[in-house]
């Protein structure tokens, strides 16, 4: 029996131990840093591929950046509204306390005479006459005390109301700031992936992009000299002038001049330029005039793409816009059929 019994296993200890243990950790993380199927790399990119990913990105950022354009704007109506009513509030507070004290006269007045009735004074008067006077003096002051405490009625119930429409303006503003943190967030995020994306591709890529992703500026400005297309207006041409006077200052998403713009911005600033006040939003401006359509085209109109209205340039003929593309890329020239035409308006 004792033949066929299995041998024991001999337990390391000391030395022999720790170096088997060492040996299984150093095993078990070589193992754990080796690719296997559960490991999820990122999937390699053709340029191409990444470009398309970069385009859609900034175009993201671009929806996020009007929509914040608009909260920006309403944010800062709120604000005025807002101060608008707490001035007023201060200027009737101001004012209920004059009248407060007005009526404080009139009750101090009335106290000191209130020891007796009005025919027991006129009983133990001893110039009637000037009782019946002075009788006549109180019913007038009588009766600016009654206008005096209507007053202050209403000058109370409208500081409550003030004060109401105030709170409301406060949430407003509130709302408002919550949504631009939100799309700047968005922004800011859309466009670290874009910038993280394109330094993956060799300089010579990231130049060709920057070239031919949306148009490039030098080509497209030599191909379309200056006055080549008449404005309809004065005003126009003057819209026009001061977007070729933009070229080449850079996008910054929420920037409307003078040295910097994002496409609304550009197309606002330029209008300005013309006496013409423009919506701050892409989603706005493409309402702020009559619309027409791709055939009739002129220089100076506004010229929107995407489904969503995300975007806007100022037409400047044969077929070309002057916009502002994006981050990276400055205020050019481009063709209008680069991007999914969604409208025109003619501001003027």
């Amino acid at each position: 029996m004792a033949a066929h019994r299995k041998p024991k296993q001999r337990l390391y200890s000391g030395p022999a131990a720790r170096t088997a243990a060492t040996l299984a950790l150093t095993g078990a993380a070589t193992a754990a840093a080796l690719p296997g199927p559960a490991a999820h790399a990122e999937p390699r990119r053709t340029p191409a591929q990444v470009t398309s990913e970069v385009d859609r990105l900034y175009h993201e950022a671009e929806v996020a950046t009007e929509r914040y354009n608009g909260a920006k704007e309403k944010a800062s109506a709120a604000e005025r509204a807002l101060d608008a009513l707490r001035d007023e509030a201060a200027r009737r507070t101001e004012r209920l306390h004059a009248s407060r004290q007005e009526l404080g006269s009139f009750a101090a007045a009335q106290y000191r005479t209130s020891g007796l009735g009005p025919s027991v004074q006129l009983a133990l008067s001893s110039d009637p006459d000037q009782y019946l006077e002075r009788a006549s003096y109180l019913d007038r002051v009588a009766d600016r005390q009654s206008v005096a405490l209507d007053r202050v009625r209403h000058q109370v119930a409208r500081i409550a109301t003030l004060r109401a429409q105030a709170t409301g303006q406060l949430a407003d503003l509130t709302l408002r700031r919550t949504e631009l943190r939100k799309d700047k967030a968005t922004i800011t995020a859309r466009l670290a992936e874009a910038r993280r994306l394109l330094n993956r591709l060799t300089p010579a890529q990231r130049s060709s992009y920057e070239e031919t992703g949306h148009g490039s500026a030098a080509r497209a400005s030599r191909s379309l000299p200056r006055g080549s297309v008449q404005a309809p207006s004065g005003r126009a041409a003057a819209a026009v002038a001061f977007a070729y006077g933009a070229l080449g200052k850079p996008y910054v998403w929420g920037a409307t001049g003078p040295s910097s713009f994002d496409c609304s911005g550009l197309t606002q600033a330029a209008w300005r330029s013309a006496g013409v006040s423009l919506p701050r939003t892409t989603y706005t401006q493409i309402n702020a005039g009559q619309r027409v359509s791709r055939s009739e085209l002129a220089p100076g109109d506004l010229v929107f793409f995407y489904s969503g209205i995300s975007h806007v340039g100022l037409y400047i003929g044969n077929g070309q816009m002057i916009h502002a593309p994006r981050p990276g890329a400055p205020v050019r020239v481009a063709p209008i059929d680069q991007m999914p035409f969604a409208g025109a308006t003619r501001v003027a």
